[in-house]
């Protein structure tokens, strides 16, 4: 019962911090970029921004309708647009598609106007979230398992390439990973500071 007090607590929005820099979750596919983002957001009282969810708004289709009708190359043009507008508005928690951190562009622009942090789960982690869900344009494979695992093991090496890292493990509550990430940001007076 405690524990579960503990958790409300701990989503109360905290004074005593100030956002300078948004904060880009960056990862695979099923690593909790929206789900840790949401609640690192609600904690600090900030924006919750959601760059897939932007795309599809603006284009008024879902992101396998996108990638269907105009291909991935005109979706990730989309996408660095998006990232780009909003990383120049209110500063916030901005969760990305797990493909946008490839581009080198997109790496750079988030660096140098916002901290990039890496929600690393392992494979079968990932598999576990994403294997029931048919929402995953690039899943849609004849073995997505190997899908997966292929796209995992190419971005890998280029995810070790953000500026910070938080373990996903599978285990840990959505409120614990939430102190993950700030035990990263800690790291980053520049990003976050604590007033």
């Amino acid at each position: 019962m405690s524990e579960i007090k503990h958790n409300t607590h701990n989503s109360e929005p905290v004074a005593g911090f100030a956002l300078h820099k948004t904060v880009v979750l960056v990862g695979m596919m099923g690593a909790g970029k929206t789900a840790v983002g949401r609640a690192l957001a609600a904690r600090l009282g900030v924006p919750f921004l959601d760059s897939d969810a932007e795309i599809e708004s603006a284009a008024n289709m879902t992101i396998p309708e996108i990638f269907e009708r105009d291909g991935e190359p005109f979706f990730r043009t989309k996408e660095s647009q998006v990232i780009g507008r909003l990383l120049d508005e209110e500063k916030g928690i901005l969760s990305t598609g797990g493909g946008a951190f490839l581009a080198q562009s997109n790496r750079q622009m988030i660096t140098e106007r916002g901290v990039s942090v890496w929600l690393r789960a392992d494979l079968n982690v990932l598999w576990n979230r994403v294997k029931h869900k048919d929402t995953r344009p690039l899943l849609r494979t004849a073995d997505p398992y190997a899908t997966l695992r292929s796209l995992y093991e190419a971005r890998v090496p280029v995810y070790a390439e953000a500026d910070l890292v938080a373990e996903s493990d599978g285990e840990t509550s959505i409120e614990n990973m939430v102190d993950r990430v700030l035990n990263a940001l800690a790291t980053r007076p520049d990003v976050l500071e604590r007033k």
